[in-house]
């Protein structure tokens, strides 16, 4: 499924992609404290959102995730709800 929206899944992928970006980088390229910090004040935005709104979040993943040719980055996209903490379960 896509969004209405092509901005919502833009702004998303980007979401994702600084992500996995600072998952990614080395200590020499960020400060993995900082890194921390920035991966939990994403995953407290994002459990913030009205339920409603994470719900559309996770299905602009979804789909993200379906249409995504790139393997690694359709793992990471079906993985990062769980890894960001707005939902309990990692879905296979």
């Amino acid at each position: 499924m896509t969004d209405r929206d092509p901005l919502v899944s833009a702004l998303t992928g980007l979401l994702v992609d600084v992500v996995w970006w600072l998952e990614s980088c080395g200590d020499e390229e960020v400060d993995p404290d900082s890194a921390v910090k920035m991966l939990e004040s994403v995953g407290g935005a994002l459990l913030r959102l009205p339920s409603d709104q994470r719900e559309r979040l996770l299905q602009v993943l979804a789909g993200l995730a379906e249409a995504e040719e790139d393997p690694a980055r359709r793992e990471f996209l079906k993985s990062f709800p769980f890894a960001i903490g707005i939902v309990e379960d990692q879905e296979s």
